[in-house]
């Protein structure tokens, strides 16, 4: 029986022709790239569970918020204690992490614990739930950008957190503590914006959100996102990211 013809592809491998006689193209993601999303899926299905306990947490609480008719103030006093915390520890992680993979330059950790910690913090703490508070309607909804609106408080820690994993890289930090440190302080700057009374949709509503502001960020955040600028030679990366399996990201 005769072969069908075969052409070489762009990677180097052959592939049969196509019945217009074109070679059909192949295409292949980078493996480091496929490393990284190998790498996040697993992180996202191996933390889930925890996410789900911190998030229902969160529901224990704001429903006893709402049911005692705790003032907002207090819901603004523990954002703007979580948040930063959450902020300087995100920044301790990632810097760390990228530190113990990477040649450790010191202008590469600032920028990567910077962003790593700042821009995902943000993105869990305020932005997705500004975005369901929005959805939902919530009568007091409003933004809370800490590195801008607290630049003098937020800022500085992020900066504490990045010196210290420059000076002492560690990347171990209990994944249960950093669940419920990111979905409390996603779930206070919900609990500003909500009214005098608490209702079925909007429970539901925040169960969602404070989930999704929690699993996908907190998990990608600290492991993920430093590695992809690690170097991509060195192969403590899988072995590392194994042994966080029941830590933080």
């Amino acid at each position: 029986m005769a072969t069908r013809p075969k052409h070489l592809t762009t990677d180097g491998s052959y592939s049969p022709k196509t019945n217009a006689g074109h070679p059909r193209r192949v295409t292949t993601l980078p493996p480091s790239i496929v490393g990284s999303l190998r790498m996040m899926a697993r992180e996202l299905r191996t933390h889930a569970p925890f996410t789900l306990l911190g998030t229902l947490t969160g529901i224990v609480i704001i429903v006893v918020f709402s049911v005692a008719s705790v003032p907002h103030s207090i819901s603004t006093v523990l954002f703007w204690t979580l948040h930063p915390t959450h902020v300087m520890l995100s920044a301790i992680v990632t810097a760390g992490m990228y530190r113990l993979h990477s040649a450790g330059r010191l202008w590469p950790t600032i920028a990567i614990g910077y962003v790593g910690s700042i821009g995902i913090a943000t993105l869990s703490d305020c932005l997705i739930p500004y975005v369901g508070e929005i959805l939902l309607n919530l009568p007091n909804r409003e933004i809370h950008l800490g590195f801008i609106e607290k630049w003098w408080l937020v800022n500085p820690l992020a900066g504490a957190g990045i010196a210290f994993a420059y000076l002492w890289p560690r990347t171990k930090f209990p994944h249960a503590g950093h669940v419920l440190l990111s979905t409390w302080a996603s779930l206070f700057h919900m609990t500003m914006a909500l009214g005098a009374s608490l209702n079925l949709l909007v429970a539901t509503g925040v169960f969602v959100f404070l989930f999704l502001a929690v699993w996908i960020p907190c998990c990608t955040s600290d492991i993920v996102f430093p590695l992809l600028f690690a170097s991509t030679g060195d192969s403590r990366a899988t072995g590392e990211s194994r042994k966080h399996k029941g830590e933080s990201p």
